[in-house]
């Protein structure tokens, strides 16, 4: 085992991670990154499959975010925004007003999607009471939704496992059906819950089209402008997660725009940035940040922080990110690169008896195996067979999930699909039909 990985047992502590099972193999260290490469300690190339964790985008060691963090370290690396401001923040806000869906106004930032999506909730929440309707505490959530690990955000997700351990400590939501196949019978549940507690509702979150820790589950046509209209109907407020789907994900700079949607609030984190530097941004509308408004003695202020909100080198990181997307036409390579492991999937993925659904939506997929016994962890056992092949990924339970860079390359996408599909076979020999 390498000094790397005997000092990383001895004393860290991963997230998600069995920490038993952790200190039984040695871990993989990775000492540089190259494009859409990861390179370990041993000099061992592997392609970054899930975008270490779902956010680079330009790949790793990219030239212009590099020098555009260089530059900024020259003048400063950070000064607090409490009670000061810096011009990258500004430059940054202003170009994510004119980015995103109509009607968004200010931007308020944090470092984490679960922070930006805390921000969205105490905002949504304060603005009811400031406005004299203090009993609109509750928010709607979909049953399978992840937004994140904070108290907060675990509030208004659906994972079973977080309200087992963590249900003692948080508020709970109002949870709306997951939509299948068709949007009518989700959004007729939703209406129902919208008129039967709209008075007490402050906001419905939604992660757009996609649910990414739910598996890759992926949002029939109509449904979220659909949840967009019961909210403007029945006069709750609208959060739309975009932490995952954002920032060219789906193939549109923000999911929400391929069904015309114009929330009240939109999360931002993870591809903000690039994948290089923590930076999240809750964006919200005039008339909510005008709620706010008042003399101190009046305390209508939104009294939230984060000690690196604004951080200079991040918001330069994300003004080079967002330049590079213009630059390179990012958006339709994504669309066309898709295109491309639509193909690969139909042809080398579908087809295996192991493999139980693909789901895909722009550069977000899903391969979901089985059905196999839940405590056998296939997907765990293939993302770890799938590395002998030159290939990271990371499972959400049975469900092996792709989500590369979105620089990724005809080349790098018939790699992706011929070292999962070995892998696939390896592990699932046994499938039915094999």
């Amino acid at each position: 085992m390498s000094a790397t990985g005997e000092r990383d047992q001895r004393y860290l502590w991963h997230p998600f991670q069995p920490m038993t099972e952790w200190t039984r193999e040695e871990p993989l260290a990775i000492e540089r990154g190259e494009g859409n490469y990861l390179i370990d300690d041993r000099g061992h190339r592997y392609l970054d499959g899930v975008s270490s964790l779902w956010v680079t985008v330009h790949g790793h060691t990219c030239r212009a975010i590099d020098d555009a963090i260089r530059e900024q370290i020259a003048k400063i690396s950070h000064s607090t925004f409490l009670g000061l401001t810096h011009q990258p923040a500004v430059e940054l806000a202003e170009r994510l007003v004119q980015l995103a869906p109509q009607g968004l106004t200010r931007v308020f930032y944090s470092d984490s999607g679960s922070t930006a999506v805390e921000i969205a909730l105490k905002q949504a929440f304060q603005f009811w009471s400031l406005r004299g309707q203090p009993k609109r505490q509750r928010f709607v959530h979909l049953g399978d939704a992840y937004h994140g690990d904070t108290l907060g955000a675990v509030g208004v997700g659906g994972i079973e496992l977080f309200h087992r351990i963590f249900g003692p400590l948080i508020i709970a939501g109002i949870a709306a059906p997951t939509p299948s196949a068709s949007a009518a019978d989700a959004l007729a549940a939703m209406e129902r819950i919208l008129s039967e507690h709209a008075s007490e509702i402050a906001a419905v979150i939604v992660e757009p089209l996609v649910q990414g820790a739910a598996g890759m589950l992926m949002h029939p046509p109509g449904y979220l402008k659909g949840v967009e209209q019961l909210c403007r109907k029945h006069g709750v407020f609208l959060i739309v997660d975009e932490v995952a789907t954002g920032f060219g994900r789906t193939g549109t700079m923000f999911a929400c725009e391929q069904e015309d949607v114009r929330p009240d609030f939109l999360c931002l984190a993870k591809g903000l940035t690039g994948g290089y530097l923590p930076l999240a941004a809750t964006l919200t509308r005039e008339e909510i940040f005008e709620a706010f408004l008042g003399e101190r003695a009046e305390y209508r202020t939104f009294f939230h922080g984060h000690t690196f909100t604004g951080n200079p080198l991040a918001c330069a990181a994300a003004i080079a990110s967002i330049d590079l997307f213009r630059e390179r036409d990012v958006l339709a390579h994504v669309r066309e690169m898709a295109e491309v492991v639509a193909r690969v999937l139909r042809e080398q993925i579908s087809p295996l008896p192991a493999v139980r659904e693909v789901r895909q939506r722009g550069l977000m997929i899903g391969i979901e195996l089985g059905p196999f016994p839940v405590e056998q962890f296939r997907g765990v056992a293939v993302c770890k067979a799938i590395r002998k092949h030159g290939v990271i990924l990371r499972p959400l339970g049975d469900v092996i999930v792709w989500m590369p860079p979105l620089s990724i390359t005809r080349e790098d996408i018939e790699l992706l699909a011929t070292a999962t599909r070995k892998a696939i076979l390896e592990v699932c020999p046994d499938a039915p039909g094999s």
